[in-house]
């Protein structure tokens, strides 16, 4: 059994937190790397494409309603093992299907219980850390859990193409449950008395969701969640897409600039998360600290429309890191920002209903790409909207809490 060291149990619920959003990362991933098989062998059009990640975005979006309040009603304990295995089987199922329309279906599972995965971290993060310790908790999670992301464009063309996209689905699928059977062997431990944080820890406790509407912070998140989640998804969904229609990569060459802008964007998260526990230690408010430190990445983030004005695919890659690495340090803060002004016990079920809502506006952006690339309108117009959309998000927020709050 390991020490019984508070610092003990950081390090071990960041390791399970880092392999939890590698696999999430890995089997939401999977359909955008293997999109040309998909397309040759189940007979799918740009615009079927767009509605299969809309219909996950929609499962997802649905499936966050349900997720924050199981977190906080259950605990991490039992939720967090419950969601990891639900979503493994779920990527599994893909390897198995054949029309369409199964394809759709394994599409919404897959959604609906990955949906687990952000109030969980979230309100891990809350627990086991103090405020001026989780941006940086956040994005130390991101560069550990990016830099085996990193593997993921790379590997999966190859297991692809050489044993097939369904045998890559089982395989990715499968491993999640290595990830179970360490959480229930090393769970007991982990969920221990941390200082008053154990009843809401093993879910001995009662969610008010009328008093999580009520609250302005729980719109605050949401409506930035909307504005800056659109970014992630459409680029988690197109990415591979728009390296290949711009700059003529294959499959197999699309791997290593993904690769690298996902190491990039680790990086980011690290940045933005140090940037803003900086700016605590030197005596600033918590929310001031994640807004300032927000403000910069919004600002960042507005070279996105350049990539279509560069030959060099190596140029416009240099741009995809900078405004991914933005995105992710933006991101960390609004999630930092979301556990500094929401009670523990309910911040799982804050963080779902702001994801949920996140996730519409995602559904939305890659069903309007589909669409407009449908019908010729290239990558302009979303990309340009999409370089703003911090900016929206951040001023989103200042109208809900114009005053620096903390939870309670």
């Amino acid at each position: 059994m390991p020490p019984r060291l508070h610092w003990n149990r950081q390090a071990v619920i960041m390791v399970f937190l880092v392999a939890a959003g590698f696999l999430n990362l890995a089997d939401r991933q999977l359909i955008s790397l293997m999109k040309p098989l998909l397309q040759a062998d189940l007979g799918w059009s740009d615009y079927t494409y767009g509605q299969m990640a809309s219909v996950f975005q929609m499962a997802a979006a649905f499936g966050l309603l349900g997720a924050g309040w199981f977190v906080d009603r259950f605990g991490l304990r039992t939720a967090f093992p419950i969601g990891v295995g639900a979503w493994s089987l779920a990527a599994m199922a893909h390897g198995v299907v054949h029309t369409v329309g199964q394809f759709t279906g394994v599409r919404i599972w897959l959604g609906a219980t990955e949906a687990i995965g952000t109030p969980a971290t979230i309100k891990a993060i809350a627990a086991f850390f103090p405020a001026s310790g989780r941006a940086l908790a956040l994005g130390a999670m991101n560069v550990y859990g990016s830099l085996g992301a990193m593997l993921i464009p790379i590997l999966v063309p190859i297991m692809a193409l050489n044993l097939g996209w369904r045998a890559t689905f089982l395989i990715a699928g499968g491993v999640g449950s290595i990830w179970v059977l360490g959480w229930m062997l090393c769970s007991r431990w982990l969920m221990e008395p941390v200082a008053d944080k154990a009843e809401t820890l093993s879910g001995d406790t009662r969610v008010s969701v009328r008093a999580v509407l009520a609250d302005r912070a729980t719109w605050a998140v949401s409506g930035g969640k909307v504005f800056s989640d659109q970014m992630y998804w459409f680029l988690v969904f197109w990415m591979p897409d728009l390296l290949r229609r711009e700059f003529g990569l294959g499959m197999s060459a699309v791997g290593v600039p993904l690769a690298v802008i996902a190491g990039v964007t680790a990086l980011g998260g690290l940045a933005g998360g140090y940037a803003s526990s900086r700016l605590l230690a030197r005596g600033m408010a918590p929310t001031m600290a994640r807004r300032l430190t927000m403000l910069v990445c919004a600002v960042l983030a507005l070279a996105l429309p350049a990539v279509l004005h560069t030959s060099s695919v190596w140029i416009a890659v240099s741009l995809l890191c900078l405004v991914m690495a933005a995105h992710q340090g933006f991101s960390v803060n609004l999630f930092a920002l979301t556990a500094d002004i929401t009670a523990l016990p309910r911040v799982a079920t804050t963080i779902g209903v702001a994801a949920f809502f996140g996730n519409l506006g995602g559904m939305f952006v890659l069903q309007a790409s589909g669409w407009m690339l449908q019908n010729n309108y290239g990558y302009g117009p979303l990309l340009g909207f999409l370089a703003v959309s911090y900016l929206l998000a951040l001023a989103w927020i200042q109208a809900w809490l114009p005053r620096v709050r903390t939870g309670t």
